[in-house]
């Protein structure tokens, strides 16, 4: 998906609130990628240190990662070009819940926390989680830029 994200329609198919009420099993299609803020945070390269278990963010973006809209440039087709990219569900979402950005509303209502108030679905506002500077809009560094054994000089803070 290309360019920003639009408001979400009335007749989206969407129930009222259906973050608080739905299990995250049970939600339609529609529901569940609603639920994406647009952060771009998951199209961040990390570094996992296995003894450790240390999951750690950089500044490295994935290539399909277009760092304005901070969505994926070929989301619908993207494992044709990155077949490693990963296909969040409801049935693989507590085994890499941890690999989420803590601000995530997945990984969020999965550990029972609700959605921060810059979400969309609250806001009402598409921009509010860049408005918030929650976003990586601006400020990734294209993956092909940046050689792997390098990715430890663009590490960056995660934010809560």
């Amino acid at each position: 998906m290309t360019g920003k994200l639009p408001p979400i329609a009335p007749d989206a198919g969407l129930r009222p609130r259906f973050w608080e009420t739905v299990p995250l099993k049970k939600m339609s299609t529609a529901e569940w990628e609603a639920l994406c803020d647009g952060c771009g945070k998951c199209c961040l390269n990390k570094i996992e240190f296995e003894d450790t278990g240390e999951l750690l963010f950089t500044r490295v973006a994935c290539r399909l990662l277009d760092g304005d809209s901070c969505r994926c440039s070929k989301y619908e087709i993207r494992h044709q070009f990155v077949p490693e990219c990963v296909s969040l569900t409801p049935q693989k979402l507590g085994k890499i819940a941890y690999w989420l950005p803590r601000t995530c509303a997945y990984r969020r209502l999965h550990e029972g926390k609700p959605l921060k108030e810059w979400h969309p679905l609250i806001s009402g506002d598409p921009e509010s989680v860049h408005h918030a500077e929650i976003s990586v809009r601006g400020w990734t560094v294209p993956e092909n830029e940046v050689a792997e054994e390098d990715w430890e000089d663009y590490l960056i803070e995660e934010q809560s």
